[in-house]
């Protein structure tokens, strides 16, 4: 490892482990706050019925998916923690950025598993976006920023491929140039002073 790769590693790390650590103290303490002052099912109104804190304790995944599934969010979470702590790694040395987006990844993951191993596997969701009794399923601070997060990585990748194929283009089209500028450049048979003599 180089001395100027090296020197970037707290960076990465603090970047990482700030944006993870903000995730989960915002998706505990607003959890915390819910669980005090909302009955389980109660809604309160924050924008009309726009957007509601509508107290659910769900069993299942992100966006209450897939409920009971205790054993199978373990090993997915452990999974995810793999992942991250890969991509850390491998990551090692790139933009900053890289390691914003798996902070929102470990700080979702992390949150979601503390409400899981704390309360017999049942996390928290509040928030609820709809109208009426039409609503998107209810959600957490820590599903935002898993989802987020893949998101960015999802974006993320497919902006790097196409900057690659970008890239290989023009360095494809100015070797073609290359090419044709030397032919161009090169003698043709019958020139010269031989030709000039000759005539």
């Amino acid at each position: 490892m180089t001395e100027p790769a090296r020197s970037r590693r707290p960076l990465e790390l603090a970047v990482l482990l700030g944006i993870a650590g903000l995730v989960l103290v915002a998706d505990q303490v607003s959890k915390a706050l819910v669980v005090a002052n909302v009955a389980v099912g109660q809604r309160v109104d924050v924008v009309g019925d726009l957007l509601q804190i509508w107290h659910a304790q769900n069993s299942g995944a992100a966006f209450s998916l897939f409920q009971n599934g205790m054993p199978l969010f373990l090993v997915v979470s452990a999974v995810a923690l793999g992942l991250v702590a890969y991509f850390a790694r491998t990551l090692h040395g790139r933009s900053p950025w890289f390691f914003f987006i798996l902070g929102l990844v470990l700080g979702g993951t992390l949150g979601n598993l503390t409400d899981r191993l704390a309360h017999q596997g049942i996390v928290t969701d509040f928030i609820s976006f709809g109208f009426g009794d039409v609503r998107f399923a209810t959600f957490n601070i820590a599903d935002s920023a898993l989802v987020v997060g893949i998101a960015l990585i999802i974006g993320t990748m497919w902006f790097l491929d196409r900057s690659s194929a970008a890239g290989d283009a023009r360095r494809s089209s100015g070797e073609t140039r290359e090419a044709d500028a030397s032919g161009a450049a090169a003698p043709r048979s019958g020139d010269g002073p031989a030709a000039g003599a000759a005539g």
